[in-house]
């Protein structure tokens, strides 16, 4: 079996999911209250992984990942379009959890599912050996992804990206905060992320979609 077989075999695997549904990792109590969609982009070839949170409400219904404001802000981070952003063989997209979490009692959304991870991370990880960088957005992702080198609290996890980014591991790994419209007093109170981190962001991207 090719390896593009064998990745499309992958894919709908995790298409065909329903762990949180079916075996909630806190109990059927726990179950996740809605009908699974799991959204992942996983390629043979893009050399850049985004690890994301989980897929919000309207990533839900479209099945594309970052296909709302948050991945607006997130292309334009990158500086990238929209169609070299769903072009999988330019961008693999793996949240940490692959299906809409569902919201809280102030109507935000929940963390990603904890079944997920755990089940599907490493598989999917070791099946794209190709990546040289990893985008790793929001806490639930640097947590994962960054285990020991993570500071106390995402502000300076992120503050730290030269010695992520410039580390001998590979791939190479870059934190960013998430692109929520929400963290838009974040960015104000931390104008170095816009001045000194997007220009590296860019260019590396730009290197690495040649």
């Amino acid at each position: 079996m090719s390896d593009e077989a064998m990745l499309e075999a992958l894919r709908r695997e995790i298409a065909c999911c329903r762990i949180c549904r079916d075996a909630p990792a806190k109990g059927l109590e726990y179950r996740l209250p809605h009908e699974p969609r799991p959204v992942a982009v996983i390629s043979s070839s893009a050399r850049i992984l985004i690890a994301g949170q989980a897929p919000g409400l309207r990533v839900h219904e479209s099945g594309l990942p970052f296909d709302d404001a948050s991945g607006d802000r997130l292309r334009s981070w990158l500086g990238v379009d929209r169609a070299s952003f769903f072009d999988r063989d330019r961008f693999a997209i793996v949240p940490m959890g692959f299906c809409f979490p569902g919201y809280d009692d102030k109507g935000a959304d929940l963390p990603p599912r904890r079944e997920c991870a755990p089940f599907w991370r490493l598989r999917v990880i070791s099946a794209m050996p190709q990546i040289e960088l990893v985008l790793v957005v929001g806490q639930y992702a640097q947590a994962w992804h960054m285990a020991g080198e993570r500071r106390d609290n995402m502000t300076e996890t992120v503050r730290a990206w030269r010695d992520s980014l410039l580390s001998d591991r590979s791939p190479a790994v870059l934190p960013l905060p998430h692109p929520s419209w929400r963290n838009s007093g974040w960015l104000k109170r931390n104008p170095w992320f816009e001045k000194e981190l997007l220009p590296v962001l860019q260019d590396r991207t730009k290197m690495l979609l040649s």
